[in-house]
């Protein structure tokens, strides 16, 4: 590991906006804030919005700007990602933001039910040898109604045109209510102004891949409690290009 990601895991520890639980840590010592966010750490009664895969957070401070009405903790395994985000809001004094290390696959370890309203997944690995690796596969979205509001809101936003297309799949196979879709966000006219909003937020890889002229692709859908999730059997054609710091993409024509 290099120097300075030892030094930035060292002042993450020093960081109060920062909650380190990584798998090996959450086994042994139980999260007390599950169920108190609002009362232990942002001290308001605003709704609580979680960025899943956030990388540097720099995604997960723009909507804490946009949005100071609302709270949004930011979720990401590698510390040394994180560091920028949380550095960036404590310097901004950025009150409505946090950040949680810790494996997304026991996300609902930290959160008591109805504690969250939206999830924000923001140029998420498309996973397409591994469907139950996407997070908007059922496995994710069976713990996502653990701790979300019935009919809470899911926002995907990513340059992928396989995980758009199958989570399009997987919300038409499960009669999710699609609130808004677009396969080109940034050349989508009749856009309405709560949408339009997040047009204003651009991470430093998503302005590099608009420079390539590839599309935004951005849905919105609510996650009921009371539908039995499937999975959608659809042959879906793979992504042709290599995402900027993402595996080569795999030779083969489709994926389910």
């Amino acid at each position: 590991m290099g120097k300075g990601k030892l030094e930035k895991f060292a002042e993450l520890d020093t960081f109060d906006n920062v909650f380190q639980y990584p798998f090996s840590v959450i086994e042994e010592v139980p999260f007390d804030m599950k169920g108190k966010w609002h009362q232990k750490y942002f001290n308001n009664d605003n709704p609580i919005v979680l960025e899943l895969g956030c990388g540097k957070g720099e995604y997960t401070v723009e909507l804490a700007r946009l949005y100071p009405e609302k709270n949004f903790i930011g979720v990401d395994i590698k510390g040394a990602r994180l560091w920028t985000g949380a550095k960036m809001a404590l310097g901004e004094s950025l009150k409505n933001v946090a950040f949680l290390r810790t494996n997304i696959e026991i996300i609902d370890r930290f959160f008591a039910p109805n504690e969250v309203t939206e999830i924000w997944l923001t140029f998420s690995d498309p996973q397409m040898k591994n469907p139950r690796k996407r997070l908007t596969s059922t496995y994710f979205m069976e713990r996502y109604r653990h701790f979300m509001v019935d009919g809470g809101t899911i926002h995907l936003k990513t340059d992928s045109n396989f995980l758009f297309t199958y989570t399009t799949y997987m919300a038409e196979k499960n009669q999710l209510p699609v609130l808004f879709r677009t396969e080109d966000l940034y050349h989508t006219s009749g856009i309405d102004k709560e949408t339009s909003k997040i047009l204003s937020i651009q991470t430093y890889y998503e302005s590099m891949w608009l420079e390539r002229g590839l599309s935004i692709r951005y849905m919105k859908f609510s996650l009921p409690h009371s539908i039995l999730l499937q999975e959608p059997e659809k042959e879906i054609e793979l992504d042709e290009y290599r995402s900027y710091h993402r595996p080569k993409r795999s030779g083969i024509d489709k994926r389910k």
